[in-house]
């Protein structure tokens, strides 16, 4: 059965796949100075092959020129030429923050609809039964329409998506199409030619068939045959039938579907002992199944056991990338309180392994799938990538699951976020190391029975899970007056930077933990890894090969962490207030206010920041405070920041990744003369456009995110263990 477009791959296609009117209208939403063409040209530079010169784009420019010109278009076509695709394109919109033309590019292709399996030309013999199939992906509600040459098809299955010929006679010997349609907009398969077979013997009048038996029954051509094997070598079985209409497979390991093999070929890269026994492959149609015979495998030692060994250089680290995600203002379960100071060492330790970090509090469903998107983004063949999780959590049938902010108390799979799943998709960029640090909570979630079945992970030898606590057991945090540590990093922190392999590490980490009066018998870290090499996270990063890669990689972490410029703000009285911002977290940001300037005849002065957009996290209680710890920032040092002679303010505004316009606030002058009792107010606006993380728009709607997985469960707490140490984290 052949095959088109999945729902996934749309995304791969190229841009000029998009409907003709999509085009012109994109076109038009570019055709503009502030955020158009030229700035999707930079954008897209970033990417060699994207990349166009500058006659090119000057004669894009040229098309303004022409009554029916469009540099936008010029730009599209020429992009298209180098083969970008549509996610290529959105990404690239969504570097410049072109909003508009990101939301026409993905409603459109929730609209787009494609043919996922096309109807197949046969010969049948007459007085069999033909079936032509057609399935197509788009939005619901999609119809069927067939048609023999130009003449619709109105009675019987005329209008299902599976077109039932029988008992075939020479009238129904022809071309057939199919169109799908949804209101207007419609597609058709391709072309179906049904033929009738010629008779064998003119005398008998009896007509030979490719099924002995029947027409339409299902014939083996090739059997799958019992094979010996080594440990560590592939393993190919086949099975191929021909059947009208055309078999599909199902591949069967003793009594256990491969729910992954559905293909006549079964193919397993890396044998061990576990593959043994016998296989066999169920293949049905619409009207037959029938099974094929049985094959036994039999895998025997290694058959490298003798070989000489040659050691092979994988490379170094073509780069190091680290994405961390602390979740505690949690809406339907308890808060947490650990994450944030656990997020934020984490983060600086790293920082001096030379790892670009993008450190986020605090995140929804899906804010956590677009942070994942992006962070994918920013790997690639031989980078080392490393995600760290602190928040609540649970693991069900061996997978681990994350679990955002906005959770409902009884969640399930579609709540939460898969971490196998973020590891199958590392695998597909060839990363040279895969890291994952989870410190939250192993016990299983008493409300979700789904077993989710993540994709085939790749025969790597370059993966680390650092579990917090072993299996169906809590994570926990230890409160302190001024910070909270979970009980992981209190740990780790004090071994991550060692020059060592990393699991070398993460066993002195867990040695420690076990030497500890406080965690012994309560919580364990639980190491599983497969790697073969030594590779430790201090790996110094080799680039000259990849330096086109590595300086992309640089300008579009860049993007996630670029602060406003200090500024310097007015008044009609004389006064100039400074404006300065720091980071605390990629969507964390502090500004800090002094008066810098003050007239003689005023007394007494302060400037006050107030008037933020609702879509950010500021407590008003909280604004305008003398100190960073009275101002909510536990972990931002006041060394850090620039030094002032004069009183400083700080307010610390939070969850920037919902910021969908520029932040904009109200500088609130307060001031008195010094011959008047009245206080007077002066206000001034200011936009510092989006800083840090906001600028990648993680509040929309990410095509391609990482996939989700089982989820919630309500902890029993045992308040005895929490007096000790705070409650737990997951």
């Amino acid at each position: 059965m052949q095959t088109g477009y999945t729902a996934m791959d749309m995304w791969n296609m190229n841009i000029l796949r998009l409907d003709e009117k999509v085009l012109d209208r994109l076109s038009l939403l570019l055709d503009n100075a502030t955020c158009g063409w030229k700035q999707l040209a930079c954008a897209a530079s970033q990417d060699p092959k994207l990349c166009c010169s500058e006659s090119e784009l000057a004669n894009c420019s040229l098309r303004v020129l022409s009554p029916a010109g469009s540099p936008g278009r010029a730009l599209l076509n020429l992009l298209a030429d180098r083969a970008c695709c549509l996610m290529s394109l959105v990404t690239c919109l969504r570097r410049i923050n072109h909003q508009e033309a990101v939301t026409l590019i993905t409603t459109s292709l929730m609209e787009t609809i494609l043919i996922t399996v096309e109807p197949q030309s046969q010969q049948v013999a007459a007085g069999a039964t033909v079936v032509l199939t057609c399935r197509a992906s788009g939005p619901p509600g999609l119809s069927y329409q067939w048609f023999k040459s130009r003449e619709e098809i109105s009675i019987g299955s005329g209008t299902t998506p599976d077109l039932v010929l029988g008992p075939v006679t020479q009238s129904d010997e022809g071309h057939y199409i199919c169109r799908v349609n949804h209101g207007d907009n419609c597609v058709f398969s391709q072309w179906a030619h049904v033929r009738l077979l010629q008779s064998a013997d003119p005398d008998t009048g009896m007509f030979s068939s490719l099924f002995p038996g029947s027409a339409s029954g299902l014939c083996f051509l090739h059997q799958p045959c019992s094979t010996s094997v080594s440990e560590g070598d592939s393993l190919t079985l086949e099975c191929r039938a021909v059947a009208n209409p055309p078999p599909q497979y199902e591949w069967y390991h003793g009594a256990v579907p491969l729910p992954q093999s559905k293909t006549p070929s079964l193919i397993i890269p890396c044998v061990t002992t576990a593959h043994r026994g016998q296989y066999r492959c169920k293949v049905f149609n619409l009207y037959h199944e029938a099974w094929s015979d049985r094959a036994t495998v039999s895998v025997g030692p290694s058959s490298v056991t003798d070989a000489s060994w040659v050691e092979i250089d994988r490379g170094p680290a073509t780069d190091k990338v680290a994405l961390l995600m602390g979740n505690m203002s949690y809406v339907h379960h308890p808060q947490l309180c650990a994450p944030i100071s656990d997020v934020h060492e984490l983060a600086n330790l790293l920082r001096q392994m030379d790892f670009k970090v993008v450190s986020l509090l605090d995140l929804d469903l899906m804010e956590m799938h677009a942070a994942v998107s992006e962070f994918l983004l920013l790997l690639d063949e031989g980078v080392y990538g490393l995600l760290y999780f602190a928040g609540h959590g649970y693991e069900n049938f061996g997978n681990s699951f994350m679990v955002p902010i906005d959770a409902p108390t009884r969640y399930t799979s579609e709540h939460c976020m898969c971490v196998q799943n973020i590891l199958t998709q590392m695998q597909e960029k060839k990363t040279g190391l895969n890291v994952f640090l989870l410190d939250m909570c192993r016990k299983r979630n008493p409300n979700d029975s789904v077993l989710v079945q993540p994709g085939l992970l790749k025969v790597t030898s370059n993966i680390v899970f650092g579990y917090a606590t072993c299996a169906d057991a809590e994570a926990y945090e230890v409160k302190r007056e001024d910070v909270s540590n979970g009980i992981f990093i209190s740990f780790l922190k004090h071994r991550v930077c060692e020059d060592e392999k990393v699991t070398f590490v993460l066993d002195k980490v867990a040695e420690d933990m076990g030497h500890c009066r406080l965690t012994r018998g309560r919580q364990a870290l639980e190491l599983r890894s497969n790697l073969s090499e030594r590779r430790s996270l201090t790996d110094q990063i080799k680039t000259q090969e990849c330096c086109a890669a590595y300086s992309a990689r640089n300008v579009q972490w860049a993007v996630a962490h670029d602060l406003p410029e200090s500024r310097f703000v007015e008044f009609d009285c004389g006064v100039k207030v400074q404006l300065g911002f720091a980071a605390e977290f990629s969507n964390v940001m502090v500004i800090y206010t002094r008066i810098l300037d003050q007239p003689g005849e005023i007394v007494s002065c302060s400037a006050q920041l107030t008037d933020f957009p609702e879509d950010v996290g500021v407590n008003l209680k909280k604004t305008n405070q003398e100190t960073l710890i009275e101002a909510g920032s536990l972990c931002l040092i006041k060394e850090n920041l620039p030094s002032h002679d004069t009183p400083v303010l700080y307010t610390r505004v939070q969850q920037l990744q919902r910021l969908e316009r520029a932040l904009t606030f109200t500088v609130c002058l307060h001031y008195t003369y010094s011959n008047m009792d009245e206080e007077v107010q002066e206000r001034k606006s200011v936009s510092v456009g989006k800083p840090l993380v906001s600028k990648l728009n993680l509040h929309e709607v990410w095509p391609a995110c990482a996939s989700s997985g089982p989820s919630d469960f309500t902890q029993d707490s045992i308040s005895a263990l929490e007096t000790l140490m705070g409650g737990s984290t997951g």
